[in-house]
């Protein structure tokens, strides 16, 4: 691996973390998966040989729970999630070379050859430790059976994760007041003997890789706090009938699934080999000896691909990564994606709706940095599609062929202008760099600035006008608005990979546009082509009326149907109130004050928090929210709110919280004031 600017002279694979073979898709998930093939097609445009890789995460707790509360298999349940998933992602141009999944053979063979290797090489160990078990079934309780406290901020988190806190990784028998989910019993601790990696034998490697790490800040900024600290080692067993068995079949233990599902991405490249053969692709070559390879994933994965994950590579003697690329989350209409109440846009859906799949693609992709959350609403999507797709590249493209072909049957016999060859340069230059800065926004961004500036070129030249006042100029201009056509459909064919195809069409070019490289940007169009058709077309707002009414009308009959299946008794939808009072005087002790939300940012590498500056009359006060998901963060700045402002200093994810807002029930609407309190007043 080097760490030279791409292209580079070593192959490449790109990956994307594993979904889980466990529920449907919808355009949430897909940001990684449309994120991945856009990276990987932006580097073949470059030169560089890639391979573009993934598969299915077939093992772990969550599968195992709902193969049960389905009464089939757990291989059964991960398999029909599988072949769905594999049909799905083509109908969304995200195009694999190899999609694979941990359950197969070859990931299985890896999988154990990797761990002795580590075994042999003296970075396992056997150490008891606590392990939650359910008393009343005498069942030991697997990481996602468990749900309880998290040991460091406080949050409910589940066996393996704090998800709704911190984001820490936790080892068994961290969790704290643990609780089987499968049978509503407290749990109890009892002693077992683990199988442990010596993740803290290799802290001082792993500092160095964070060091040398590319990719989004979070990837490289959110490990630290554990790299530089105290680096814990990481328990690879668990009490599971479901996953690959530990070698030799000690204990009858299973490896935890993160152990084998980043081995997967190995496992799935090797199977790309094997169908294309090593002359074409070698996967020897780029996983253990010089290859760059580049992980695409949720930035809620950042710490397996960046602690866990080198630390195997490394004792195994394969590549590490050259870069990690985490992602935000995509929210809908302002508020987190929630299955169970159908607040989702549905993969499926989209495409029964009849929208090509290139929208949402450049939709997900130009929305906001990688790194940002994206807030997808159907609004916001019209207007980007309407406004940037149709009235910026799709208007160019069509008037600029359409006068080419009416006029000149085609490209003009004329030479391109010195300003629009510089103009298409610059494009590429922009092109370039945005790929080597793992910069999917700005990879969009050079195809549409480019149509700007041939629909500002058409413009202000008017060819309509020169034709008869002086047609070689006439043609000069046209000639120059069909080679920007040319180099918009090869720069743009990453993002929007059907649409460029389309355009490329529509030139009178042969094959395919992702046959061309870069360079072809600046090469001659044909000479004849036909009247094209448009590439993109206008989402009209009595469309976007009812496909919000849809998604209204999805959110309340999931939730009508969740409300119909709790008890009847009305008084267990809420927690009952506490037996135990308090004085008036304790109460009296509750500084409760006014306050104004100046500003707000999410706090980098943690899921739900948000970093609030808030007016209290006296100062402003820096308070931690884990409201994230829940409300909109560009939105929040103005909000009053309700502060306790006399608690004590906290520190939630590396950053000091003074204080703490007041919000009611699992959505935290902001409790606020009726009229005009300022800030500073106290709540009384």
């Amino acid at each position: 691996m080097s760490h030279d600017d791409y292209p580079t002279d070593d192959p490449a694979v790109v990956t994307c973390g594993l979904p889980y073979a466990n529920g449907d898709l919808h355009i949430g998930h897909l940001r990684t998966y449309v994120s991945g093939d856009v990276f990987a097609r932006a580097l073949r445009k470059l030169g560089q040989q890639t391979a573009f890789v993934s598969g299915s995460d077939m093992h772990g707790t969550p599968v195992a729970v709902n193969a049960e509360k389905e009464g089939v298999t757990p291989e059964e349940f991960a398999l029909r999630h599988h072949e769905k998933y594999e049909a799905t992602f083509p109908k969304f141009n995200v195009e694999f070379d190899n999609y694979g999944h941990t359950h197969d053979e070859t990931n299985t063979e890896l999988t154990t050859d990797i761990v002795r290797t580590l075994d042999e090489k003296g970075y396992v160990y056997e150490k008891e430790i606590k392990v939650a078990w359910d008393p009343i079934e005498d069942d030991p309780l697997p990481d996602r059976y468990v749900e309880g406290t998290c040991p460091y901020c406080g949050a409910t988190a589940r066996g393996d994760e704090c998800d709704e806190g911190c984001g820490r990784h936790l080892e068994p028998g961290e969790i704290e007041n643990p609780t089987s989910i499968r049978t509503g019993n407290p749990a109890e601790y009892r002693e077992r003997e683990h199988k442990f990696f010596r993740v803290s034998d290799l802290q001082e490697y792993l500092q160095e890789f964070i060091d040398r790490l590319e990719g989004t800040d979070n990837a490289k900024n959110q490990p630290r706090e554990w790299i530089e600290g105290e680096l814990q080692d990481w328990c690879i067993t668990r009490d599971l009938d479901w996953g690959i068995d530990y070698p030799n079949g000690e204990d009858d233990l299973v490896l935890y699934v993160w152990v084998d599902a980043p081995i997967e991405y190995v496992s799935s490249t090797k199977q790309y080999t094997e169908r294309v053969g090593s002359d074409t692709y070698d996967w020897e070559q780029v996983w253990k000896d010089e290859g760059d390879i580049v992980h695409v994933i949720g930035r809620d994965i950042i710490q397996h691909h960046t602690i866990f994950w080198p630390a195997m590579l490394h004792v195994a003697e394969y590549e590490e990564p050259r870069a990690v690329v985490a992602s935000g989350f995509v929210n809908l209409n302002g508020e987190a994606f929630s299955t169970s109440r159908n607040r989702a846009v549905w993969a499926d859906e989209y495409l029964d709706e009849g929208f090509h799949p290139d929208l949402v693609r450049y939709y997900l992709t130009t929305t906001g940095g990688i790194e940002r959350d994206v807030n997808f609403s159907w609004d916001r999507f019209q207007e980007r599609v309407n406004g940037e797709l149709v009235g910026t590249v799709g208007n160019f493209a069509y008037r600029s062929l359409l006068f080419a072909a009416r006029n000149f049957d085609g490209t003009p016999d004329a030479d391109v202008s010195d300003e629009v060859e510089h103009r298409i340069e610059s494009a590429v230059d922009d092109f370039a760099a945005a790929v080597n800065d793992y910069s999917l926004k700005r990879i969009g961004e050079a195809a549409t600035a480019l149509a700007a500036f041939g629909n500002e070129y058409i413009q202000r030249n008017e060819p309509w006008k020169l034709t008869d006042e002086d047609p070689e100029r006439a043609a000069q201009v046209i000639r120059d608005c069909v080679q920007i056509a040319k180099a918009l459909a090869v720069v743009f064919a990453p993002v929007v990979p059907g649409k460029a195809d389309d355009l490329w069409s529509h030139l009178g070019e042969s094959g395919s546009v992702h046959d061309a490289d870069i360079q072809a940007a600046l090469e001659a169009p044909p000479a004849s082509f036909d009247e094209p058709s448009e590439l993109f077309e206008k989402i009209e707002d009595e469309r976007v009326e009812d496909l919000n009414e849809k998604l209204q009308a999805s959110i309340e009959a999931a939730t009508s149907d969740e409300d119909e299946a709790e008890d009847e008794d009305m008084s267990d939808e809420f927690e009952p109130i506490a037996d135990d009072r308090i004085g008036f005087e304790e109460f009296e002790d509750l500084d409760l004050r006014v306050g104004r939300i100046e500003t707000a940012d999410p706090i980098e590498g943690a899921d739900d928090l948000v970093r609030l500056e808030v007016d209290i009359g006296v100062e402003t006060r820096q308070i931690v929210a884990g409201i994230k998901q829940l409300h909109d963060v560009d939105e929040l700045p103005g909000t009053k709110i309700i502060v306790v402002a006399n608690l004590e200093k906290a520190e939630l994810f590396g950053t000091e919280s003074n204080g703490m807002l007041l919000a009611a029930g699992d959505q935290a609407d902001l409790l606020t004031t009726h009229g005009d309190a300022e800030p500073g007043t106290k709540v009384q």
